[in-house]
């Protein structure tokens, strides 16, 4: 996925439900200048902030990740993942799963950090969250609870807990799964 074709995607929507960058953005809770920035492919939202956008649009995220009419069956082979991975404004790097299926009732993700480079964040929204992790070890934390993950091991969650990572391998790998 190239940088701006979130941005085109987000743009073209707000577009067809006639509303400005103001009215998203307020709904939103950021400023006008970052949704902006996001539409014009000079920021990369990271996840939690396209949940806000698609809430305050009242669509889903996959609507935000995508463009292409809907198919029944996805296969994304790794060439493609590698390819069309994004690196957000938070450090991370960030992967949408099957967005060519725009029916879909769960979005997974495919997020790759290194230790050291993803800034302290924490995200809420709607829905539940498994995440699997594939590679390294990784601290995440939901609420007030602190979480050591290693591969293997995955962590199912309410998203409205307040929840973010941090990478403890040099290169930490994960599967998100959002409800």
């Amino acid at each position: 996925m190239e940088d701006s074709r979130i941005g085109r995607q987000i743009r073209k929507l707000r577009r067809q439900q006639h509303r400005t960058l103001q009215e998203i953005s307020d709904a939103c809770g950021f400023s006008k200048s970052l949704l902006s920035k996001i539409e014009n492919g000079r920021v990369i939202p990271p996840i939690a902030t396209l949940v806000k956008i698609a809430g305050a649009m009242g669509t889903k995220v996959t609507a935000l990740l995508e463009a292409a009419e809907n198919v029944r069956t996805v296969v994304n082979r790794r060439d493609e993942v590698i390819r069309n991975t994004v690196r957000t404004e938070k450090g991370y790097a960030v992967f949408p799963f099957a967005s060519e299926h725009r029916s879909k009732k769960m979005q997974p993700f495919l997020f790759t950090a290194k230790r050291g480079e993803v800034l302290p964040h924490e995200v809420t929204h709607e829905g539940e969250e498994f995440i699997f992790v594939v590679e390294g070890s990784l601290k995440f934390h939901v609420g007030d609870v602190e979480y050591t993950l290693r591969q293997g091991d995955g962590l199912y969650f309410e998203a409205l807990d307040a929840h973010g990572f941090e990478p403890l391998s040099e290169t930490a790998t994960y599967i998100d799964v959002f409800v």
